[in-house]
């Protein structure tokens, strides 16, 4: 029998494959497609990202650090329609112009699932590259809003975990307190009552509006943030609640409805796209979460390695992928926003990103997956200047602040070289940093004004770009 089900599993990935289900035999030996997932928490900024990265690679002429840019390899790179029908287009043109029009703005964060499929006339190298013809190779980009992706981590939570959990954390939060005072109030063993059910929830919701706008990664169940065309329904209608119930009761219902989400929403999500993924981004604001405090930046780490565990992170081989059986095999951690830092902090930046994933690094690293940290800035919107003041020399950026328009130097702190002097502070639970002051300000998109072949100004996209795509495209 067990013989019989491996078969029958072989047969079913061939058919596959001949019903162009996971791909066409066409596509995997002489066209093939890789999908790149961008994904990230909240105000890690995936939509400049996505938009920055076809730009330049578009438009290559800041692009050095890439090899397949360096060696000659890309003859040309050319926009498709998206391969999957039933999925919106990422709204490239749109996002691009926001960026580099008369007035430049950040555009609209993401709010659903998109995609975008970027061809490339690819030549070959190596000892025989005269002998042979050009190659094209797809690379299909998969844009997924934060609050969506987070939801992943509940799938291995019960409910009662989940609001154990969630009520823990909104203890420790001052602006959590009417939201709190509700759900503490409310009677679990009561009789469920759909009205007390929609007023507990919309209390809910704005306390997780609340926890995002402060930059906290915890603001699951991320639906509830952009539920979409599921608005009201009974799906996005349940709290954190301390306490059991019997049948008809408020906890029984909510613990249903809790487990119909991670069924009936996440789960297909996943099924349908996430786990379709060849190489993953994940986007972090780390220097956001440094001057929330301690508590987000452990939140951060906490979350990421989660986040990681869906991944299902390892080396994909050509058999694998006819079959179907995916496995994340290159995954980029990118600290974003390095713009905000001078580049003497990069290397510092980049390395807190490290600490606080290396437990998780480390298993997709034993996997077979390849990961790499970087300190990134899809889009620079500042320039670096130096300054004295009382006699001690800071190295600042300057740049148009977001609320103002005015020009503004700035000095964000300075971060550790030891970069457990963070993360060690954040997983001990310490209430505020003791010996540092970590500052942020919002910056605007700058006025560009771009040689012909230059894409958007950046911090070490090129290097994320080769990371990711460099062996397909030489």
């Amino acid at each position: 029998m067990v013989i019989g089900r491996l078969t029958d599993g072989v047969l079913r990935g061939v058919d596959r494959v001949a019903t162009g289900v996971s791909g066409t035999l066409s596509e995997t030996f002489f066209e093939p497609t890789l999908r790149l997932g961008v994904t990230g928490l909240s105000q890690a900024g995936k939509t400049v990202f996505i938009t920055s990265l076809v730009a330049n690679l578009l438009d290559r002429g800041r692009m050095g650090r890439m090899g397949a840019v360096a060696g000659g390899h890309i003859e040309a790179a050319f926009l498709q329609p998206q391969p999957d029908d039933t999925l919106p287009r990422f709204d490239y043109e749109r996002h691009l112009a926001a960026l580099t029009g008369p007035d430049p703005h950040w555009p609209e964060g993401t709010r659903q699932i998109s995609q975008l499929r970027l061809s490339f006339r690819v030549r070959p190298g190596g000892f025989l590259s005269g002998m042979r013809a050009p190659r094209v190779r797809h690379v299909d980009i998969i844009d997924y809003p934060g609050e969506w992706l987070l939801d992943l981590v509940l799938l291995d939570k019960s409910y009662a975990q989940w609001s154990a959990e969630v009520l823990a954390r909104m203890e420790k939060r001052d602006f959590a307190a009417d939201a709190l005072a509700q759900l503490q109030a409310t009677d679990a063993s009561a009789r469920h009552d759909e009205a007390t059910a929609q007023a507990l929830t919309e209390a809910f919701t704005t306390y997780l509006n609340q926890a995002r706008a402060l930059g906290l990664p915890d603001i699951t169940p991320g639906r509830f943030l952009l539920p979409g065309d599921l608005a009201g329904s009974p799906v996005l209608t349940f709290v954190p609640l301390a306490g059991t119930g019997g049948r008809g009761s408020l906890a029984r219902e909510m613990a249903r409805r809790f487990d119909a989400y991670k069924s009936q929403v996440i789960r297909p999500f996943f099924r349908d796209h996430f786990a379709r993924i060849d190489r993953q981004v994940v986007l972090a604001d780390v220097l956001g979460a440094i001057h929330a405090g301690p508590e987000a930046v452990d939140r951060l780490g906490q979350t990421l390695t989660e986040l990681l565990a869906a991944f299902r992170p390892g080396r994909n081989a050509w058999l694998t992928r006819l079959l179907g059986g995916k496995r994340v095999e290159r995954i980029l951690f990118a600290a974003t926003k390095a713009d905000h830092l001078h580049h003497i902090q990069h290397a510092r930046l980049t390395a807190i990103m490290a600490a606080l994933l290396r437990q998780s690094r480390d298993r997709a690293d034993f996997a077979g997956a390849r990961t790499q940290a970087l300190a990134i800035a899809a889009l620079r919107a500042t320039v670096e200047e130096t300054h004295d003041r009382d006699g001690q020399t800071l190295d600042c950026v300057r740049g148009r602040l977001l609320d103002t328009g005015r020009q503004a130097a700035f000095y964000a702190g300075e971060l550790p070289a030891d970069p457990m002097q963070v993360v060690g502070p954040a997983r001990a639970g310490a209430a505020q940093w003791l010996d540092a002051d970590y500052q942020i300000m919002r910056f605007a998109p700058a006025p560009l004004t771009r040689a012909p072949g230059d894409g958007l100004p950046h911090i070490r996209l090129d290097a994320a770009a080769d990371f990711l795509l460099g062996d397909i495209l030489q």
